[in-house]
């Protein structure tokens, strides 16, 4: 059913986002590319648009919220004093959200913004754009196909879209099969016509054949995100077509190391798709992603005393399981490079630390230069060594650079502070026990960037948002709705086999595939990308039970719509109507 509803930038930036027009044009202002004239203008609105980007993923916005609504992270409270916030990330993870969820509502909030960007950037650039200035109508296409994008994300997570053209007409709130065709008729305005080559960070003819695939994969939700998907042939056919599109290009290939995808160095990365570019341009760069999860001990770059973890999520045992019981008696930190790197390498004569605490391990370390040390990346177990500070706060040195010690569990004002090594255990939970700091395994996808003196900002790494892996498993997926299990089954071996750049820990090729066993791959290959909560919608696991999280409601599968949007919104009758459950 469409609701007439007033602009989205007359009523929903001021009334649901509260962020008036002056700080939208400080941002318009701030955030402009370089060029002088039309070409400035031009980059002036494209510019903002794209640099929102990130804080829709914030980790504490979108990003988070689409880890924590699924079985692939929790964030207790910590050790009774950190991340409590309201309780608003374990009432997530419990499927106990309302109206009044500020990780719900920062998320819709951001991603309102973002959407009202794309909104004014068309507006500027089609009269440009049908003025003749070519630069004008590439940015429009982006801007189109960036819009679209943001939609879809509205619709998976709040199973609404805004459709929109200018600011000064009536809006619509579209849903189900309305909403679909919305996003879709903005892609394939585009998508013979967008750019092929402007490379990460932007909008490429590529980028919006993988939408296309994406919308079209979840289709059956999104009509219907209530009851059980009908997956039609047709939709799977376009699937199949729009990967095809990609794959057969030639442009990209798969990285043989998976954990240079989410290196300092990933901008030249042939496996990215789409990107956000964190080189500066928007001022917008951020670590959040590296540090959120690994412990506020750890301090994973020695040429910055600032940075350091904050203890936050933490993989569930029940996600942890799925790897276990995919290799058997293998450590899955041989059996599958995507699951762990070793780049700490600790001598083995030191890696012995029965009888030994934190009062007498002065002489247990060893050293290294500053930018030579990296710690481990992948999901974190047990005992972490990284760089240790003196009384005076810089870290202690050797002659050949900085000592790596067993870190000490010094974050933290809780009953667990100062009483021994960060040491990762499987059990994560809300009980005393469970929520201490040590807690839970950790996830070190990303890179601390050496360009970040604080762990916070001034990234080098780009935020991966799509990659080609994506789309084999997309395929595969297409294929195996279809009938077509063997070809589901190569493109997933292509995927496993790929990471081959450690030789030992190369995933074996599968010899079957069905549903349950490409979910679990998919949870292999895109863990904590934000893929799993739609993951488990899609194959109908969503309502299942795992740690802390009980409720079997498929009201859950969509969250609800911030009590001060429909507020904010009240003199329009009708005008957000509350999903169901709420």
């Amino acid at each position: 059913m469409k609701n007439s509803i007033l602009s989205i930038v007359a009523l929903i930036l001021p009334a649901i986002v509260n962020w008036g027009c002056t700080s939208l044009e400080e941002d318009v202002l701030d955030e402009s590319l370089t060029g002088s004239g039309l070409a400035e203008t031009v980059n002036g609105v494209v510019a903002p648009a794209y640099g929102q980007i990130s804080w829709v993923w914030r980790h504490t916005n979108y990003y988070g919220l689409q880890l924590l609504a699924a079985d692939e992270a929790i964030l207790p409270y910590r050790g009774g004093t950190d991340w409590f916030d309201g309780g608003k990330f374990m009432a997530v993870h419990q499927h106990q959200m309302t109206s009044g969820n500020d990780l719900i509502g920062d998320s819709w909030n951001e991603l309102a913004k973002n959407i009202s960007r794309t909104i004014l950037a068309i507006e500027v650039l089609r009269p440009l754009s049908s003025e003749g200035d070519t630069e004008a109508g590439e940015a429009l296409h982006e801007m189109l196909a960036l819009r679209a994008y943001l939609n879809m994300l509205m619709l998976e997570s709040w199973g609404v879209v805004f459709a929109k053209e200018t600011s000064d007409e009536i809006s619509e709130v579209l849903r189900g099969q309305d909403a679909i065709d919305y996003i879709e008729n903005d892609l394939l305005s585009v998508v013979d016509v967008i750019n092929t080559d402007r490379g990460p960070g932007r909008i490429t003819q590529s980028a919006v054949w993988g939408f296309l695939a994406r919308l079209y994969l979840n289709s059956a939700v999104y009509r219907d995100p209530y009851g059980t998907p009908e997956f039609t042939t047709e939709d799977m056919n376009q699937v199949i077509q729009y990967t095809d599109n990609i794959i057969n290009s030639g442009q990209y290939s798969l990285s043989s190391e998976y954990f240079d995808l989410f290196n300092d160095e990933n901008i030249g990365n042939p496996e990215i798709i789409f990107s956000l570019d964190q080189r500066g341009i928007l001022r917008r760069e951020h670590s959040r992603w590296a540090y959120w999860s690994i412990a506020g001990s750890m301090f994973p770059r020695p040429e910055f005393t600032g940075a350091d973890g904050t203890d936050g999520p933490a993989v569930t045992s029940d996600f942890y399981q799925t790897w276990e019981e995919a290799y058997g008696d293998v450590d899955p930190a041989q059996a599958d490079a995507r699951f762990y790197q070793q780049n700490t390498m600790v001598p083995t004569v030191l890696r012995d630390l029965s009888g030994l605490n934190t009062e007498n391990d002065e002489d247990h370390f060893y050293c290294v230069e500053p930018l030579e040390f990296e710690m481990d990346r992948g999901i974190l177990r047990g005992v972490q060594w990284g760089p240790r500070k003196g009384p005076d706060g810089e870290f202690l040195t050797c002659d050949g650079g900085v000592r790596i010690y067993p870190v000490q569990q010094l974050k933290g004002n809780g009953p667990d502070r100062d009483i021994g090594y960060v040491n990762h255990v499987e059990r994560v939970d809300f009980s005393n026990e469970g929520r201490l700091h040590n807690t839970g395994y950790r996830v070190s996808k990303y890179q601390f960037s050496r360009t970040s003196p604080n762990g916070n900002n001034f990234s080098s790494v780009d935020l991966v948002l799509m990659r080609l892996a994506e789309i084999y498993l997309m395929r595969a997926e297409a294929k195996l709705r279809n009938g077509d299990a063997a070809g589901a089954l190569a493109d997933v071996n292509t995927v496993r086999t790929s990471r081959n750049a450690r030789p030992d820990q190369t995933p074996p090729p599968l010899a079957n595939v069905d549903l349950d066993i490409l979910f679990r791959e998919r949870g292999f290959e895109l863990y904590w990308e934000g893929f799993r909560r739609g993951d488990q919608i899609r194959f109908g696991k969503y309502e299942d039970t795992w740690t802390e999280k009980t409720s079997s409601e498929v009201d859950k599968r969509l969250f609800p719509i911030p009590q001060n949007a429909i507020d904010g919104a009240s003199n329009v009758a009708g005008f957000l109507e509350q999903n169901q459950g709420y």
